[in-house]
């Protein structure tokens, strides 16, 4: 696949492949910079005829992912939206203490919907982006109208689904090409269902280093890698203020009691989206429902990437939430 033109290239096929018709919405690059120098990235859309829209649905993608893993779900959407890098994604500034946790991220998410919108959103997070969000509604909830999370629960096991993750970024940081990272993707199970969806995918989740190699561009698959060579961290990926660390787990650290304490804490209707293949099962449901009580829980025919696998169902439930219909 020849590089795009810029990142926005791709929507008329996407839009084309969903069957999405009328003009793509606008799409623009934003970037924030933080307070200890680090920078927070985001992409911003409104629709073609509303250019200058403040966004109402603002989206948190998970572990290993960037934002445009929402593009064809805001095309469905057809409503003004936010999509954020969580830090150590996409072009957003890795973290030197190496904590890519919910309370961690959230501050930051929270800068950006500060700085980026100017109404209450529907906050929509899925895995890692839906404990972020959760966190993000607790501690401020002038910022979140509504909580949708996707397939995610404090309570889902490391040692289940999710080592799927964790086994895809445990190999080599570095490639010879993209296409090699399309053939790993498609291997695992990922990427779309298609080469030219993987392709798209792989596009906008690695770069090309100044000696020519691939490399992903999001911190978590260095880490992913750290963990499973059984060693130290390099140095080169230790935390700056704080004693070396000893392979942790990226994986499993994103999952924790702190997540129920969050969740708790969110004052905001709040919908867990269950994909029927996803990463939750039905006890982790019945736990989720146990303690917010007030939640709605509904299950849809995907696995764990539901805004890749069903994006247009997605879109349409996440429209209803955002306009009350």
């Amino acid at each position: 696949m020849s590089d795009p033109i810029d990142e926005f290239s791709f929507l008329p096929e996407q839009a084309a492949e969903a069957g999405i018709d009328g003009p793509v919405p606008r799409g623009e690059r934003l970037t924030l910079a933080l307070r200890d120098g680090r920078t927070l990235s985001a992409l911003r859309w409104a629709p073609a005829a509303t250019p200058d829209a403040a966004p109402v649905v603002t989206f948190l993608h998970g572990a290993g992912l960037n934002a445009h893993t929402w593009d064809t779900t805001v095309l469905s959407l057809g409503l003004p939206a936010l999509a954020i890098d969580l830090p150590g994604h996409g072009d957003s500034s890795w973290r030197d203490d190496l904590a890519y946790v919910a309370r961690a991220l959230a501050p930051d998410v929270a800068a950006g919907i500060d700085a980026w919108t100017d109404t209450p959103q529907v906050l929509v997070g899925q895995s890692l982006g839906g404990l972020t969000a959760a966190a993000v509604a607790a501690t401020r909830p002038d910022l979140v109208r509504e909580l949708v999370v996707i397939d995610i629960t404090p309570g889902v096991d490391p040692n289940a689904g999710p080592t799927q993750i964790r086994d895809f970024f445990a190999g080599p940081v570095d490639w010879a090409s993209r296409d090699e990272l399309v053939d790993r993707a498609l291997a695992f199970g990922l990427g779309g269902g298609t080469r030219r969806k993987a392709a798209r995918g792989v596009y906008f989740n690695s770069r090309i280093r100044p000696d020519g190699r691939v490399e992903w561009k999001h911190h978590f698959a260095h880490l992913a890698n750290a963990a499973a060579a059984a060693g130290p961290i390099p140095e080169s990926l230790q935390p700056t203020a704080s004693a070396p660390v000893e392979g942790p787990d990226a994986v499993s650290s994103v999952l924790g009691e702190t997540g129920w304490e969050d969740l708790a804490g969110v004052t905001a209707p709040t919908t867990l989206l269950r994909g029927e293949r996803g990463y939750v099962t039905a006890t982790d449901a019945g736990e989720f429902a146990r303690r917010v009580p007030a939640a709605s829980v509904v299950v849809v025919p995907s696995g764990h990437n539901v805004q890749e696998e069903i994006p247009l169902e997605l879109g349409a439930r996440l429209r209803a939430i955002a306009t009350g219909q």
